[in-house]
């Protein structure tokens, strides 16, 4: 399996998740769980985190997983936040094997000391700043913050491509992203933005200066996801992850088209990981195991995520970006975006909200 770079970021947790996160003391890994080749198992059930059928295809991927394995796979319907608080809080005692989370999450789950070390085959193809080194988690597809608009919403005008379409008197009142202070692709959102226009992780200028421009041109910012809202067109022109988009435009048949900003965007993954004193280990691990695997790898693509392999089938590489347009996304320092994101939010609601 070949692994290409991906340049992006994530989706990232609530700030009140993360300060009550910092407290908690990390634990040594345990080499002896960190190689990849899971044994055999047969029979039980795997209970995995944040798996919602919906999702970046999830409800064939644990179809494929229980068949192949004869074990019970149900879907879990928590978020990236829900996931991390149940994980925290049965710690003495855990009832799941894996999680999925956004990659802000990844670095939390190990401050929280919930995950544990294991290196499915491919690990160690994963660039660098999209794994945990000693394997407590690791990215397993990606996506990157997009322009999703609904062309019969918008009537007679042309989609935006740009960052600076946005601000055209023309738009006013058509676009729309996820509340940052609330919401992890909000906040993406505004990091997309903000390094798109020059910005850093420590200077959120440029961002702030953006987003309340797009304000005074009658942006909204609804709290929770608004994919439904731009299928209908009550938002004609929605900032937020790509593969969003793609699901909406393809299964519900929906007037969209997606397009990665001009000047720049981020990209969004989600990792993996075994959960710690997880109580059916060996499943865990072949479910890791598996999503990291040519099949898992191409179960995910019917979402219109992008595998962490960079493998994406022919059957849905002519539906999502081209690997030149996807190039204009970023990768950054993960815990870092995280870290500023207290003060993002202090800046965002006297600036902007």
């Amino acid at each position: 399996m070949i692994f290409t770079r991906s340049r992006a970021t994530a989706a990232v947790a609530s700030g009140a998740v993360l300060l009550a996160l910092a407290g908690c003391a990390s634990a040594n890994v345990d080499e002896s769980s960190a190689s990849g080749g899971s044994s055999d198992v047969s029979g039980g059930t795997l209970i995995t985190y944040n798996s919602p059928e919906s999702f970046a295809n999830f409800g064939a991927l644990l179809e494929q997983f229980s068949a192949e394995n004869s074990v019970e796979a149900p879907s879990d319907t928590k978020n990236s936040g829900q996931a991390l608080a149940a994980l925290v809080a049965e710690a003495s005692a855990p009832q799941a094997d894996a999680v999925y989370l956004g990659i802000a999450f990844g670095p939390s789950a190990v401050t929280a000391d919930v995950t544990e070390a294991y290196k499915p085959e491919g690990f160690e193809d994963i660039p660098d700043g999209l794994k945990d080194p000693d394997g407590k988690w690791f990215a397993v597809h990606t996506g990157a913050i997009a322009f999703i608009c609904n062309t019969e919403a918008i009537g007679d005008l042309d989609c935006p491509t740009s960052w600076a379409d946005l601000l055209d008197p023309k738009y006013a009142g058509m676009v729309g992203y996820l509340d940052p202070s609330q919401a992890a692709v909000g906040y993406s959102v505004a990091a997309a933005v903000n390094l798109a226009l020059g910005g850093t992780i420590d200077d959120f200028g440029p961002g702030l200066d953006y987003l309340t421009k797009l304000k005074a041109n009658g942006a909204v910012t609804p709290a929770q996801t608004a994919t439904a809202k731009v299928v209908q067109g009550e938002i004609p022109i929605l900032i937020d992850a790509d593969f969003n988009g793609y699901a909406a435009q393809y299964n519900d048949d929906a007037p969209l088209t997606v397009t990665i900003p001009e000047e720049g965007s981020i990209q969004v993954p989600y990792i993996a990981g075994l959960v710690k004193n997880a109580p059916h280990p060996e499943l865990g691990k072949k479910w890791l195991d598996y999503l990291l695997s040519d099949e898992g790898q191409a179960t995910l693509a019917g979402g219109y995520v992008r595998p962490i392999s960079g493998e994406v089938p022919d059957d849905v590489a002519d539906k999502v970006a081209d690997a030149d347009d996807f190039e204009r996304a970023e990768v950054v320092d993960y815990a870092a975006l995280a870290a500023a994101q207290a003060d993002f939010v202090t800046a965002y609601q006297a600036q902007v909200r």
